[in-house]
């Protein structure tokens, strides 16, 4: 059992895993937690079914470091998904915060030593997050991930908020997502309180992929502040093999994207209706989003009657029309 170090708080570790054994990034993953300079830590391993290598990586690491890491995985070693294998984990855990990270992605050595503190100074906030490195670089020896190099896309960093740095009270980081989808926090930088899992449910698990963080995540910006900070703990790691590049290549990306967000409103619409939440910004916003997919026709419409340019050419084709046109006598 992993106890209490000086006092401070332990914060168990989840990396949820399917068929990660991909060049050594699950390795990388595990290791940059190994990395922390906060010491009281767990990890746990939690297995959405894997058929390769990668069930053997989490077992070894179990087994070298039994009172640090453990291996969970669902009944009959099934693969459920993500909500389904990130509650799996939050079961198993015995920490006082919660903290994510994908088998592909890395922590920055400082995140837990500088989280944990603005968290303990923070009691109200339910849980912390920062901006993301998207890590197209990460390939040894090489600027840009070759891949990707015909592109010359640089590293980037999330947009989180529109503040940083401060306690954002509830509803405003919902409504920042609602009018930009884009605005969000990526998983691998929360820190959560555990008892934030009692109070509202964990992650739903009809949403085995796309949207699966942002409708946990929306169930805590509608009950709790979060506090938003303008440090980056983490890298998210841009590659071929990852869900959604996958799908780009494969060219469904586009379509998965749209069919998961219709969803996600779908259930939040539900949510909103099954917990009588009745915040008049929120609904408008959500009705908002709603608009493109109930009234698609009427949408397009809108939007080429909404750029002025398009005067022009209906102005320039209906001028042209008649000018052309035969004057009978």
């Amino acid at each position: 059992m992993v106890e209490q170090i000086n006092s401070k708080p332990l914060v168990s570790c989840i990396i949820i895993f399917f068929n990660a054994k991909k060049q050594n990034f699950f390795e990388e993953a595990i290791e940059s937690i190994f990395a922390q300079t906060y010491e009281n830590w767990e990890l746990l391993l939690a297995d959405d079914g894997s058929t390769d290598e990668s069930t053997a990586i989490a077992l070894q690491y179990a087994q070298q470091y039994p009172d640090k890491v453990r291996y969970v995985e669902h009944k009959g070693h099934q693969n459920r998904g993500m909500s389904a294998t990130r509650n799996l984990g939050i079961r198993h855990a015995k920490g006082e915060y919660i903290a994510f990270l994908d088998a592909d992605d890395l922590w920055l050595p400082h995140k837990l030593e500088q989280q944990v503190p603005i968290l303990e100074s923070h009691p109200e906030a339910a849980m912390l997050y920062g901006r993301t490195q998207f890590w197209f670089s990460w390939t040894e020896n090489n600027p840009v991930n070759s891949w990707n190099s015909e592109n010359g896309q640089d590293d980037l960093m999330t947009i989180t908020s529109a503040k940083f740095d401060t306690l954002i009270r509830p509803t405003t980081q919902l409504l920042l997502f609602l009018q930009n989808k884009e605005i969000y926090p990526c998983t691998c930088s929360i820190l959560i309180r555990r008892q934030v899992f009692k109070d509202i449910g964990g992650f739903e698990e009809d949403f085995r992929n796309a949207h699966e963080d942002m409708v946990f995540h929306s169930k805590v910006f509608l009950k709790a502040p979060v506090y938003v900070s303008s440090e980056c703990w983490d890298k998210y790691r841009i590659h071929p093999d990852s869900y959604w590049r996958h799908a780009d290549m494969q060219g469904k990306g586009v379509e998965i994207r749209r069919i998961g967000h219709l969803k996600y409103l779908t259930w939040l619409e539900n949510y909103l209706s099954e917990k009588e939440i009745k915040v008049p910004e929120v609904w408008k916003a959500l009705k908002k989003a709603q608009f493109p997919y109930r009234h698609p026709i009427l949408y397009r419409l809108i939007r080429f009657i909404h750029q002025p340019k398009r005067y022009l050419i209906i102005l320039a084709t209906i001028f042209w029309h008649f000018l052309e046109k035969p004057i009978n006598d």
